[in-house]
């Protein structure tokens, strides 16, 4: 994307598993979110950044066989994975383009949406200027994104500072913004688009052992850019882990996740 950073996490096999305990994680948040909005039948749909198609899946079960529904991403192994899924187990017609946003014409969309996209982005609000030109009149343009402030384990985990040192650290050295969700209305804003008409936020406090790896997936995904910019070193990452493989054993420690947070803004008719 033109004026972003390259993706900072890792594009191999065990990234698109986490991505898809990512997304099961944020299901119900997400869930809420286009209830807000009212996705439903007959709705065209674009999913920007759409990853291994887990949100794609959820906008085709509500807009149905009249509707349809487009992914986007910059990845087209997962996005092309994620078309032969969707084709074998919804009803909805499913599409997938490959590339960056700047760079593709496409259609306008009753509903664009984008989920954990702009947190990696040196200019967000470039981006949510070219989506809002692909929503049609009366359709409505829907953002989540991360705010990892507040993100702890209690009993606290005495290695657990590591964590956010390498996830910030990595997010912030590279342009990006771990603390995106926060920012996101003041980012439509500055877009043009106008302040949200609506805003959500979604959490999550389980149990480490619940999360289905969350904090060592997310953490060992990063951990190649902090080696590589200097944030950790191996004995840390190999401690850091260590504790959390132990602590997930013991089930005695709970994790606060990230905030997720959601926007969302109407175009007038």
């Amino acid at each position: 994307m033109t004026g972003s950073p390259a993706y900072v996490l890792s594009r191999t096999s065990e990234e698109y598993r986490r991505l898809r305990l990512q997304a099961g994680i944020w299901e119900a948040a997400t869930l809420r979110l286009l209830d807000q909005v009212d996705v439903g039948a007959g709705q065209r749909c674009l999913d920007v950044g759409c990853g291994p198609g887990e949100v794609m899946r959820l906008l085709a079960e509500r807009v149905g066989p009249t509707g349809a529904i487009t992914g986007v991403d910059i990845d087209g192994a997962i996005g092309r994975e994620a078309l032969e899924v969707l084709r074998a187990t919804v009803d909805t017609p499913v599409e997938f383009v490959e590339g960056n946003v700047h760079e593709l014409d496409l259609p306008e969309f009753d509903v664009v949406y984008v989920r954990l996209v702009l947190m990696h982005l040196a200019d967000p609000v470039s981006l949510l200027r070219r989506l809002w030109e692909w929503v049609a009149p009366g359709g409505v343009l829907v953002v989540q994104d991360y705010d990892t402030a507040g993100m702890d384990t209690w009993p606290r985990l005495p290695l657990w500072d590591e964590f956010g040192r390498v996830m910030d650290g990595v997010f912030e050295q590279s342009g990006g913004d771990p603390r995106c969700g926060l920012h996101l209305p003041q980012h439509f804003v500055d877009a043009g688009i106008g302040s949200p008409d609506g805003t959500d936020v979604g959490g999550m406090l389980a149990p480490i052992a619940d999360t289905g790896g969350f904090c060592q997936r997310s953490y060992s995904s990063a951990l190649p850019a902090a080696l590589r910019l200097g944030i950790t070193t191996k004995r840390k990452a190999d401690r850091f882990l260590a504790e959390v493989t132990k602590a997930e054993a013991d089930r005695a420690n709970y994790v606060r996740l990230p905030s997720m947070v959601g926007v969302y803004k109407r175009k007038a008719e």
